[in-house]
């Protein structure tokens, strides 16, 4: 076994592998850029290494500098994550010229599933059932938009080194192949330094399902069940679970059968992932081989008990795989929320900065529930806009799926960040919405549930009510709070009005609120103006706390918390709202107050994300027409395309390709 090994990645997949290192008595070397000196897999580690400047293209793709690392610190063999230089070809071949261990799959079988292209050509030699389309060399979007002509449409883009939703585009028409093909290979450039693009049939209303598999360097391979990745946004993957609800017992295994079949032709040796797009009448093809760790192994881990981690550095070292096939069984439910700094309710975009505040839920195993939270940042760590804005991995694991999801929505509701925007409430709204809940998935699921994209929910029925109960009672636990100071009214004790008027915004809730004994008693109040039953909330919860945490009644709930001027901002299940407590005196004149209201921004293009402006696609004077591009702006290696809302005419354009904008920056305006 290594005594220490080297990680040629960062963010929470570095710390992920530190973690199983340390449990394995191995030593951790972390790199870091510029931008990273003081990130949390730097800590972690037992020694770091500076490698360069925050850009990738100078730091973590440069393999001189990492083989560099491995001599100056004694390193053996090194773990490439996810991302950057984890299928390369070149990597490993760099690595075992220097005397070092790749702790990943041989050179060969990375040249024959790494690449897209090539992959498919494997597999269609191998008899295994692909999806249609054009594998060669597409010269420019000429030819793209004459490939996609005889497949028909609609189409997939595909940048032939990609992964993550990098260089992927959707394509239904000539026009939007043409744009597709440049913005895909540009993406496919900048992130993997390879621009090559391939084209094939889009599957309507698919699922992606992919099977874990697992092999050493002693001919032996293995699968480890399957993981549905359908919730997906960009083609990026954002919720996934072990097992499929699509699958059966059948399905599966054929699917692991072709999996495994695939991977030894290859000579697969170490954790990798064969993906499928799937019908929803069970029937698969062969998406394409990610030969490295999926983002989203925390599911297989939890539902097989299986470290993939641990299993790729025994495989690396030599060791056989101590599991055989009819050793692996799947044992109750996992899902996994990926958390990322962007902002759902502007179109999901980027959003870069310190982490003020970062809590996430305890990680526990208890009472059959697992609450598993994968990240790379701590609390007054950045976000940076040169990587990609993931912040953390949140998995639970239950008996069942619907445990699962439940324990997941409560986690979610528990996990407090502040300092950026986040896709928190996004996630949570997720895991309430029924097509989730009764798995009628697909990977067009969040452009079919959420067409105009996600927007600030109003609460409603059961939702307001929770939310109104805890504002009062935290409204109570402060009033306390207050009259235990002493030198007021001369010692005296004052009763206190039990009824309230609890505004969700301008939402008005009538209740009555008061302490017995132990907990907090709440009457919702009627329109004949009577109070109801008394429903009994009780928290350990305290000024100052991020998260109220407590039961309604009996039932566990979580409730974020931040205080506003006059009130308190609550969220819950994806409902995010001011809230305001008022007693009746003080709610008779909030009555009267005017309400006011954003000023109109609808004749300006403003940078929605902090990034880098890539080209101004008008002239001032131009006319355009709603859905014409207006600019292109890059952020967190994607680009992100700015449209006309409705038509109109260029007054004044303020910025110019290649300058560094921040959010809310204005770009042009209209006349």
């Amino acid at each position: 076994m290594f005594k220490r090994i080297l990680i040629a990645n960062r963010g929470e997949i570095a710390c992920r592998v530190i973690k199983t290192a340390r449990r394995m008595g191995v030593q951790t070397v972390a790199v870091y850029s510029e931008a990273d000196r003081d990130a949390l897999h730097v800590e972690m580690a037992d020694e770091a290494v500076l490698i360069g400047p925050p850009a990738a293209a100078e730091s973590y793709l440069v393999i001189e500098k990492i083989v560099d690392a491995c001599h100056k610190t004694g390193a053996e063999a090194v773990h490439p994550g996810y991302g950057f230089l984890s299928e390369r070809e070149a990597f490993p071949r760099a690595l075992e010229a220097a005397g070092l261990v790749f702790i990943g799959p041989n050179p060969g079988a990375i040249a024959a599933m790494g690449d897209k292209i090539e992959s498919k050509k494997a597999a269609a030699k191998a008899k295994v059932s692909t999806v249609p389309g054009y594998l060669g060399v597409i010269e420019d979007d000429k030819h793209a938009v004459r490939i996609a002509d005889e497949i028909g449409y609609p189409v997939m883009l595909k940048a032939s080194a990609g992964g993550g939703g990098k260089g992927m585009r959707i394509a239904n028409s000539k026009a939007e192949v043409a744009e597709g093909f440049n913005l895909a290979k540009a993406e496919a450039k900048a992130s993997f330094g390879d621009d090559r693009v391939f084209v094939e049939k889009f599957i309507v209303d698919p699922r992606h399902i992919e099977i874990q598999v697992l092999g050493d360097k002693h001919g032996n391979v293995i699968h480890l069940g399957e993981r549905e990745c359908s919730i997906q946004r960009r083609n990026q993957k954002v919720i996934e679970e072990a097992p499929s609800p699509l699958l059966d017992e059948e399905t599966r295994r054929k699917m692991g059968e072709q999996a495994v079949a695939l991977a030894k032709a290859v000579h697969y040796d170490s954790a990798g992932t064969v993906e499928f797009v799937a019908g929803q009448d069970k029937s698969f093809y062969f998406l394409e081989m990610n030969t490295r760790l999926q983002v989203e192994h925390p599911v297989t881990e939890l539902v097989t008990g299986i470290d993939l981690v641990e299993q790729m550095i025994r495989v690396a070292a030599g060791e056989k795989l101590a599991i055989a096939q009819r050793d692996v069984t799947l044992t109750g439910w996992a899902v996994e929320s990926r958390l990322y700094a962007e902002d759902p309710f502007r179109n999901f975009l980027p959003s870069i900065g310190r982490l003020v505040k970062y809590r996430p839920p305890a990680e526990a195993s208890k009472d059959g529930i697992t609450v598993r939270n994968d990240t790379g940042v701590q609390e007054g760590g950045e976000i940076s806009i040169h990587y990609d804005p993931m912040i953390a991995k949140l998995v639970t694991h239950a008996p069942s799926r619907a445990a699962a999801i439940e324990a997941q929505a409560t986690a979610l509701d528990s996990f407090y960040v502040d300092g950026i925007r986040h896709n928190i409430p996004f996630l949570s709204a997720l895991m309430h919405h029924p097509r989730w809940r009764e798995g009628r998935l697909s990977t067009g699921f969040i452009a079919e549930e959420f067409p105009k994209g996600f927007a600030v929910r109003v609460p409603e029925g059961e939702v307001a009510r929770r939310i109104a109960a805890v504002g009062a009672a935290i409204d109570h636990v402060l009033g306390e709070r207050k009259r235990q100071i002493s030198g007021q009214l001369g010692g005296r004790i004052v009763q206190r009005e039990r009824r309230r008027a609890v505004w969700l915004d301008h939402q008005e809730i009538l209740l009555e609120v008061g302490r017995e004994s132990e907990a907090i008693a709440v009457r919702f109040i009627d329109a004949e103006g009577k109070a109801g039953n008394a429903h009994l909330l009780q928290s350990p919860w305290k000024p100052g706390d991020p998260v109220w945490q407590g039961t309604i009644d009996g039932q566990f709930i979580a409730v974020q918390t931040r205080p506003i001027a006059n009130g308190i901002r609550l969220a819950h299940q994806g409902v995010e709202v001011p809230v305001y407590v008022w007693t009746e005196a003080e709610a008779a004149s909030a009555r009267l107050m005017p309400v006011t209201t954003a000023s109109d921004t609808g004749k300006k293009l403003l940078c929605p994300m902090p990034g880098l402006v890539v080209s101004i696609a008008v002239n001032e004077g131009q006319e355009v027409k709603a859905g014409e591009t207006l600019a292109v702006v890059e952020a967190m290696k994607m680009q992100n395309v700015l449209r006309a809302e409705q038509d109109g005419t260029v007054k004044k354009i303020h910025a110019s390709a290649g300058a560094t904008l921040a959010v809310d920056a204005l770009i042009l305006e209209f006349a």
